[in-house]
């Protein structure tokens, strides 16, 4: 018995095809099997094939490729095509699996692998980091009233926070923020004498955007580390860009977000070393009262 969904118009709803038809393909007629199994093995040349070929290529009747269609939720060939072609749009990386090692050598150690693809991200990143507004944009941390670090998703919901930690260190009054409703909200209180600090390694959130722009509208000063080319960098009073290149390892986290690390580091110690005085003075309180706490050594890291 086919159990696969009806038909659903595109503009009703945006699934996943790939999933749809896995998910389907136990419950497809035989010849519509075939479909499935020949479209997951190319997700691009099914998305580009006429149908004529996908019928011929996968040994069934064109009839069969339009009933498939259909079984799997789309109003006909033609949005599934569509469909197809969006799901292929992702990158291959994630439709086929890795590459084995190489017989002839021992597998490389996962250690190995990961940093070298953290010391590839940084290596990329220091040349534009040492072109970049750091002085300026730190400036702006120095002289604000108050500053919001904004951050969506992973990485830079985790390193908003950590830019919250390292500037309280330095006497900033600081907040961070990563609901984006909150931002919105927080981003409607804003004055001229505000900063916003902006995370996204690709720019492109639109949540992100519509904060900067509500906190634009009402003066405040726009830091962003992103993506130079994107819609967010636009946005941006100071641009520190993060580029990131990802590699065809998809199993471990984005080594991006060293570079956007690297870029906040920066970007906090440039501000340390444009209130010397002040800097030295907050940092030995700080460290003369974790030590008083816990004890430790002279060289122990001022945090946990």
């Amino acid at each position: 018995m086919n159990t696969a969904a009806g038909p659903v118009s595109l503009d009703a709803v945006n699934f996943d095809i790939v999933a749809r038809i896995t998910e389907c393909a136990p419950g497809l007629r035989p010849a519509e099997r075939q479909v499935a199994a020949l479209i997951l093995d190319d997700l691009v040349q099914a998305a580009r094939a006429p149908i004529g070929e996908l019928a011929e290529r996968a040994g069934v009747s064109i009839a069969t490729v339009t009933r498939f269609a259909k079984a799997v939720g789309c109003l006909d060939v033609r949005e599934l095509k569509l469909r197809l072609a969006q799901a292929a749009a992702v990158g291959q990386r994630f439709l086929r699996a890795s590459a084995p090692p190489a017989p002839d050598g021992a597998p490389e150690p996962l250690a190995t692998r990961v940093f070298d693809e953290v010391h590839a991200a940084l290596a990329r990143n220091h040349e534009l980091l040492c072109q970049a507004p750091v002085a300026q944009a730190a400036a702006a941390l120095r002289d604000a009233r108050m500053i919001y670090a904004f951050g969506l998703g992973g990485g830079s919901t985790a390193l908003a926070d950590e830019l919250r930690f390292r500037l309280v260190r330095l006497g900033r009054p600081v907040a961070s923020y990563q609901d984006s409703l909150l931002q919105r909200m927080v981003a409607s209180t804003v004055s001229r004498d505000c900063v916003i600090v902006v995370l996204s390694i690709s720019g492109r959130v639109p949540e992100l955007l519509d904060a900067c722009r509500i906190a634009r509208d009402y003066g405040a000063t726009v830091i962003a580390l992103t993506a130079p080319a994107s819609p967010l960098a636009a946005l941006a009073d100071w641009l520190l860009p993060i580029v990131a290149s990802e590699t065809d390892f998809i199993y471990k986290p984005s080594s991006s977000r060293y570079a956007m690390m690297m870029a906040l580091d920066v970007l906090v110690t440039e501000l340390a070393l444009s209130q010397p005085d002040e800097s030295r003075e907050l940092l030995r309180r700080m460290k003369h009262t974790l030590d008083a706490h816990r004890g430790g050594g002279e060289r122990q890291p001022l945090g946990d």
